[in-house]
């Protein structure tokens, strides 16, 4: 009897025990041993829009299909957390900011959606925070045309080259007035443009349908898939 117990007291301190200790890992872990997301966060912002289907359909629905083809899930927020509606076009499924963790995404992309030109609507104060703190993280911010000019309100643009697609501190045929929020950044054309964590491009899909300028919401959604890629 003293026999049989012995022998089932070795099998659970070296079957048992050991198992349940055993805590499997399913990716790449980081510095605290916890697992890494695969989860970026998509921040819109929201007010008149010129042409919202076009933006739903041809830069939230591209950059949504190449990260997620790219092995990415994207959850979608903006300040109120509303539904986006266009004319045909939708996105139902919407977080508010407040209720976001940045602790995990991986990173932060802004689209364009042709809302926002200066010297309006007010940026949101917490998209600002979101790019800050993002940025403060380690992590990689991408913002689209006039989703760039969050990152000017927020002032993580200061000595940083970004894209837009004129130069918001000249008066030209477009533009009648000067941004003073991109003061000290330095303005590198209409193209996609990376420095450091942050990628900026200056022509979303509307603003390519009105100018004919190249449409840069592939290239810069494959940088910043690039960018938050394990190495």
């Amino acid at each position: 009897m003293r026999k049989f117990i012995l022998f089932v007291s070795i099998i659970f301190f070296t079957g048992v025990v050991p198992f349940l200790a055993y805590r499997p890992t399913t990716g790449p872990t980081d510095s605290f041993g916890q697992e890494n997301s695969r989860k970026v966060l998509m921040v819109l912002r929201e007010g008149y829009s010129t042409d919202l289907d076009l933006a739903i359909k041809m830069e939230v629905g591209v950059m949504t299909k190449l990260l997620k083809d790219a092995g990415f899930e994207v959850d979608i927020a903006t300040t109120s957390g509303q539904p986006i509606l266009g004319p045909t076009q939708k996105i139902e499924k919407v977080m508010r900011l407040s209720e976001t963790n940045l602790d995990n995404y991986v990173g932060v992309i802004m689209p364009c959606m042709a809302v926002g030109m200066f010297p309006g609507p007010p940026v949101s104060p917490q998209a600002v925070e979101i790019v800050k703190k993002t940025l403060a993280d380690g992590k990689p911010v991408a913002a689209a045309s006039n989703a760039t000019i969050v990152l000017a309100d927020a002032g993580v643009l200061k000595g940083k080259k970004y894209a837009f697609n004129e130069d918001p501190l000249k008066a030209g045929k477009t533009r009648t007035r000067t941004d003073p929020r991109f003061t000290d950044a330095i303005y590198s054309g209409p193209g996609v443009v990376q420095d450091g964590k942050i990628i900026t491009s200056g022509v979303c899909p509307v603003i390519e349908s009105r100018t004919g300028m190249q449409n840069g919401t592939v290239e810069l959604t494959q940088k910043f898939i690039a960018t938050i890629s394990p190495k």
